[in-house]
């Protein structure tokens, strides 16, 4: 069993909804629930939008690899309303986001083939220790954790990063 750490967030629809919604089809398909930490709202990061999102991190303990896990976050997506991805940096209003932070301890760097094309995977994710976003709930529900690449713990990173 593995600690695996998610990103959530949402700016379209019921947020908290499809937070809590994503939430339980997750811990159904990939593993027990660990912790999930309170809900932030934040000003969208990478592009600008009136729609503030609502952004979460759970802690789910499974068994899964990384590419399942990756294919059940992308099935869940779908289901719950999100029909186009963020390609090349360029961001957009979404009802839910699910994003692998971390997968225990490990640093994967692997490419697979997904219905013809190739995915990447890159954890820990590459952008985690520079979105307050992310390192926020973060350092809330894992405070002492230590990042396996900056060999900083999630409280640290966070105390790192400016204010807004």
């Amino acid at each position: 069993m593995v600690d695996l750490y998610l990103g959530l967030g949402s700016n379209l629809g019921h947020r908290e909804m499809l937070l809590r919604r994503s939430v339980e089809i997750l811990a159904e398909r990939i593993g027990s629930l660990k912790s999930l930490s309170a809900f932030y709202e934040t000003e969208p990061w990478g592009f600008s939008s009136v729609h503030p999102f609502l952004n979460a991190v759970v802690v789910l303990r499974t068994v899964k690899s990384p590419e399942d896990v990756l294919r059940i976050t992308q099935q869940v997506e779908r289901e719950l309303g999100r029909n186009e991805k963020s390609v090349g940096g360029h961001y957009a209003d979404r009802p839910i986001d699910i994003d692998l932070l971390m997968y225990g301890s490990e640093v994967v760097e692997m490419d697979f083939d997904w219905d013809g094309r190739v995915v990447h995977l890159s954890l820990p994710h590459p952008l985690m220790h520079v979105r307050r976003f992310v390192m926020e709930p973060l350092a809330e529900v894992a405070p002492d954790v230590l990042h396996p690449v900056l060999k900083k713990t999630f409280r640290e990173i966070l105390e790192s990063l400016p204010l807004s």
